[in-house]
């Protein structure tokens, strides 16, 4: 608390990131990025971007990210909105769409992020538990008052729900925004963009933290109606209109052109997860039906806790949340590092079962 805060300020209960810590090096298996370096197209723009021209703003409007986007997925570069990192644009979402009186509507076991927003801006908002499989019932987001926002995949769950579910939540949401946080689509849900051109209340929201191996370079998009995306304009407009600096635009339509080599790493990335789903379900840990870039794990005594402290203590990183005290996050690295994941695990378990005699 501070004399100097306004009262909203001394409320706030900030978004708290996976620890990076400095102490000595780890196998990092807590914050979900990619494994992988981006392609060396990737670099090589970004490295011809360092030039003369810093001296210059960026282009406000990043044309050209939008145009590579757009053709990407085959939309307008109007239907296209770009930021710095899916976060901020998030946070411009929350801001846009949501109003004070009228609940937003998720997830209760998501994204932590969205209560946030929704507290930063003073916004009423309404939680909705999964049910038994930590899955989304689409059901459950029907009629919202103030809108929806979903992540699908969902985090930290890795559980995605079909299109068809998508498109029954828009149904019944047409009056409302609905937003589709698809961090994660890329390594095994299906992308709601293509209802896009059916839907005026989807915003589909992605990045290139995740399939993409930029979480360094900050770069997200939007992708919706033209109401939608101006609206989002409006906003950055009013608070920074130059979110995008010049070497990450550079980079990031590199990025968005190299289909290929984002696919190559995303279909390693899927293999080396179902490996280590199978090799933990065979040691009998609880593991979700994941669908993005990590696993959502329940050891076979039920501490996370425990098992997320001997594995710091063996210099692996993974994720444990105080209000899932039965679950571990844990992304999907290398072959060699999940291999050293669960060889310790397995010596671990071990370890505890010799104690309990």
């Amino acid at each position: 608390m501070s004399k100097f805060y306004n009262r909203r300020t001394n409320e706030l209960t900030p978004y708290v990131p996976g620890e990076q810590p400095k102490d000595k090096k780890y196998i990092k298996l807590n914050t979900n990025e990619s494994p992988y370096p981006p392609s060396d197209k990737v670099l090589d723009a970004m490295r011809r971007a360092i030039n003369g021209d810093l001296r210059l703003y960026p282009d406000p409007d990043c044309v050209e990210l939008k145009k590579a986007i757009a053709a990407a997925y085959d939309v307008a570069p109007e239907n296209v909105f770009v930021g710095n990192g899916s976060d901020e644009i998030l946070a411009f979402a929350f801001q846009t769409f949501f109003e004070a009186e009228k609940p937003v509507r998720f997830p209760e076991l998501t994204y932590s992020f969205y209560p946030v927003y929704a507290q930063l801006y003073g916004l009423a908002f309404e939680t909705v538990p999964l049910n038994e499989l930590l899955e989304i019932r689409c059901e459950d987001f029907f009629n919202s008052k103030g809108g929806v926002i979903i992540p699908n995949p969902n985090a930290p769950t890795s559980v995605a729900i079909s299109l068809a579910d998508v498109e029954e939540i828009l149904k019944k949401n047409l009056d409302v925004v609905v937003i589709i946080d698809e961090a994660y689509v890329d390594f095994g849900a299906e992308s709601a963009v293509q209802l896009v051109q059916r839907y005026q209340n989807l915003l589909v929201v992605q990045t290139l933290s995740k399939s993409r191996a930029l979480a360094g370079l900050r770069v997200g998009y939007a992708i919706g109606a033209v109401d939608l995306i101006a609206g989002l304009e409006k906003v950055k407009n009013s608070f920074n209109s130059y979110t995008m600096d010049r070497v990450a635009l550079s980079g990031a339509v590199a990025s968005i052109q190299d289909f290929e080599y984002n696919r190559t790493i995303q279909n390693k990335i899927v293999l080396t997860r179902e490996m280590t789903s199978k090799a933990l379900q065979e040691i009998g840990f609880k593991v979700t039906e994941a669908k993005a870039n990590f696993l959502f794990v329940s050891p076979p005594d039920s501490d996370a806790k425990k098992l997320f402290d001997r594995l710091r203590e063996k210099g692996i990183l993974v994720r444990y949340f105080a209000k899932t005290p039965q679950w571990l996050r844990i992304t999907i690295g290398t072959d060699e590092e999940m291999d050293a994941l669960i060889s310790t695990t397995k010596d671990l378990i071990k370890e505890g079962s010799s104690e309990n005699e």
